[in-house]
């Protein structure tokens, strides 16, 4: 921490109180040298210039695997029962919930967290103000296992699509680059793929990397753990009376999905979870598509016309239906598809920039998305304590609940 000149005892008195170290190490100058002294001798003194610009630089070879094929929908197999594929992935160790793991620490923050945990972000309050700031994190790993690019690029736009639906600004990233051996060339291409695609994301969306940390060599017997560039992102909400959450709230709102469809089933966590399969290339990212259905919903935020968003990512449609109404506690009477995709596709695919929102201005919002030229369809009416899928049973609120909660309890208690 650099001091203004002056300040070092009220610096120490804040140190003191939260009963942390203070100490005096040294004072800056003009000479462009470091210059280390102990016990009245110089132990070290050398140019800054070299220090900062003459370290050390490794160029790895590395090597890119052409990333796979995209599959077509009609080519992953349809389920038996889309309630009960529904059930395992909201009992899978991916979507359970970590209220297990949050509740054992302080997420209030002195009072001032206005949005807990189980959004798409938290937001905690600026002391004293009504600004608020959101924070996330966010990855997807099988995504960058199959292609490092589009998986890098997608773990940036995951976290800007968070802070967005809460109704931040998105601001910038930190990251942690947890990888295998970069001496092997195809971890060091998954490090430069990824690293590309952050960029590439971060550029496009003005949301610029601040800070952040690399973990490499994470290998048991030769074996890497997936590429894992986790993004931490921060935004502004700049008034906490204008934000929005996941919960559903009344009877009667209407469902609205913005973003286009496509139905892509590739990584996803429907063939990973109900197949046991990892194939296909994942979902792609545009970017200007992105950013474009995110300034919309961050203005349809504050002006109100909203009562909870919710961002579309693992599982797809269906998945993010069922944590918005067991967030609210109210149920959900989906209308029959009609398009052309195969059902199980529209429901469980993981196609990127995609919203769902509740409203009780119907009309409003479907105008609004065509001006902006964003596909916008009518998906369901709020109500009831089920999930009301067409030609299948209801799937009720309380199962899907136990399930979404009771993973990693049982799974801890099991140990």
């Amino acid at each position: 921490m650099v001091l203004k000149p002056g300040a070092e005892e009220t610096a120490r008195v804040i140190f003191e109180k939260w009963e942390l170290d203070f100490a005096i190490v040294g004072i800056t100058t003009d000479t462009g040298r470091l210059v280390v002294t102990h016990e009245g001798r110089i132990e070290a003194d050398m140019p800054v210039g070299s220090l900062a610009d003459s370290a050390p630089e490794y160029k790895r070879p590395w090597t890119l695997p052409e990333p796979p094929a995209p599959i077509p929908a009609n080519d992953v197999p349809a389920p038996n029962s889309l309630g009960e594929t529904l059930d395992a992935l909201m009992g899978s160790p991916h979507l359970s919930s970590r209220r297990w793991v949050w509740e054992q620490y302080d997420h209030m923050v002195m009072g001032d967290t206005v949005r807990r945990p189980g959004s798409d972000a938290a937001v905690v309050r600026v002391h004293g103000t009504t600004k608020g700031i959101a924070a996330t994190c966010d990855v997807t790993p099988r995504y960058c296992a199959a292609d490092p690019h589009e998986g890098g690029k997608q773990a940036v736009a995951e976290a800007w699509r968070n802070l967005t639906a809460t109704g931040a600004d998105p601001l910038a990233i930190t990251d942690c680059m947890n990888f295998g051996n970069p001496e092997r060339p195809e971890i060091m291409g998954q490090f430069v793929g990824c690293i590309e695609g952050m960029r590439e994301a971060c550029t496009a969306l003005d949301f610029p990397v601040v800070s952040g940390n690399v973990s490499l060599y994470n290998e048991t017997n030769g074996l890497a753990i997936p590429p894992t560039p986790a993004i931490g992102g921060v935004g502004l909400v700049p008034d906490i009376a204008h934000m929005a959450d996941i919960a559903l709230k009344d009877e009667g709102e209407i469902l609205f999905l913005l973003g286009a469809e496509a139905g892509h089933l590739g990584q996803s966590l429907y063939m990973d979870v109900i197949l046991d399969k990892r194939e296909g290339a994942p979902p792609p990212v545009d970017l200007k598509t992105e950013r474009a259905t995110g300034e919309l919903v961050r203005q349809l935020i504050r002006q109100e016309a909203v009562s909870a968003v919710h961002d579309l990512s693992d599982g797809g449609l269906l998945v993010a239906l069922a944590e918005m109404a067991v967030a609210g506690n109210i149920g959900i009477k989906l209308l029959p598809y009609e398009g052309p995709l195969p059902l199980h596709a529209v429901l469980f695919g993981e196609d990127q920039g995609r919203y769902l929102i509740a409203t009780a201005q119907k009309a409003d919002i479907a105008s609004r998305a065509a001006e902006a030229q964003i596909p916008c369809r009518e998906i369901g009416t709020v109500g009831g304590q089920t999930l009301n899928l067409p030609n299948e049973e209801p799937v009720p609120l309380a199962r899907l609940r136990d399930l979404h909660e009771g993973w990693l309890p049982r799974y801890m208690s099991s140990q």
